[in-house]
């Protein structure tokens, strides 16, 4: 089987931009003109609440195929920050996985998607341990002979880091694929505010104090942040909610906490793929040439795709879901053979 590269992906212009690229990748005009098999996820979809260990719930969605007689596999797919399982990324890949005959389960992370009031402790980047747990849930609840793991942005960061846990813990995993990750969240901050145009930070901005509503909202008998510290920029409210909601005694030491870059993906022990842009402008692309990565992890920069977006033309379909299923296909193509 002959697989797709970053270097293969050349969009016509002036899809060629990345902060293009970047715009389109969640806007409303997207999903408008996604055709309908886009969304064929969702069709019979089963709401699902798993269990993230010690008490946490988190909420996903199960599609099951029904193109062919046996399924290939498992795919788990994760969204990226302030996202949903109704993302339309998430959606897209989804459909586009199922129509080659994988079961599908979309993974709300804490406080996404309308789960604000599910738990009462703040979503934080940190929080890996019941992502893994729940991984652990969906592998028992669904088992397949391949579970394949796809995740995008900040899903793209928890997908390897789940990647580099599940043999510890005895979760079968078989592949992850990590589209534009967080890899060091020191320079992605640091990048949101210093070199990417305003509306980057406005953006997740707007998100994140909606989400952050919603969360007061669902137990307003706890106050989780002063209006003055939601008035604060990208950096200030990230140390507020640090100091308020974490055991991190400094902000520096939480974006450590869930960093995976320089040699921390040595421990990764599966196969694995990360594809980035080098003309994403939310994720630098130097974080990614300074990885030290063992033989099982491919490395793939495209010189087009901006963040998550990598949109082929004018009908808004994805190369990354092309990208995906046939890595996903051949992951368990060969383990039927074996």
């Amino acid at each position: 089987m002959n697989l797709p590269y970053g270097k293969d992906f050349r969009p016509p212009w002036p899809l060629r931009s990345g902060h293009i690229q970047t715009m389109l990748s969640s806007s409303g005009v997207r999903r408008m003109l996604l055709p309908r098999a886009a969304q064929t996820v969702m069709q019979g979809a089963e709401p699902v609440v798993v269990d993230g260990g010690g008490g946490v719930r988190l909420t996903g969605a199960y599609t099951a195929q029904k193109i062919r007689p046996q399924s290939r596999g498992l795919a788990v797919l994760f969204h990226g920050w302030e996202g949903s399982v109704d993302s339309t990324y998430v959606l897209q890949t989804g459909s586009r996985l199922l129509a080659d005959g994988w079961d599908i389960f979309r993974l709300n992370f804490r406080d996404h998607g309308d789960s604000h009031g599910l738990n009462e402790a703040l979503f934080h980047s940190c929080r890996i341990d019941e992502v893994v747990h729940a991984l652990g849930d969906i592998a028992q609840r669904w088992p397949a002979r391949t579970i394949a793991l796809a995740g995008f942005s900040l899903g793209g960061n928890f997908a390897l880091r789940a990647a580099m846990q599940t043999a510890r813990v005895g979760i079968p995993l078989s592949y992850a694929l990590a589209v534009c990750p967080i890899i060091d969240p020191s320079e992605g901050l640091f990048s949101l505010e210093e070199s990417a145009p305003w509306f980057y930070q406005a953006y997740f901005m707007r998100k994140w104090r909606h989400s952050l509503q919603a969360k007061q909202k669902a137990f307003p008998q706890h106050q989780y942040f002063e209006m003055s510290e939601l008035n604060q920029n990208l950096r200030g409210l990230t140390e507020a909610m640090v100091l308020r909601h974490t055991d991190f005694p400094s902000l520096q030491q939480y974006l450590d906490g869930y960093s995976v870059a320089g040699d921390a993906m040595r421990a990764l022990q599966i196969p694995a793929t990360i594809l980035t842009a080098k003309d994403d402008p939310v994720i630098p692309v130097d974080a990614f040439e300074k990885l030290e990565l063992p033989p099982n992890v491919e490395l793939d920069i495209a010189d087009y795709g901006g963040h998550c977006g990598f949109i082929r033309g004018y009908g808004m379909t994805s190369f990354t879901d092309d990208y995906i299923a046939a890595r996903f296909n051949a992951v368990a193509d060969k383990a039927a053979l074996a």
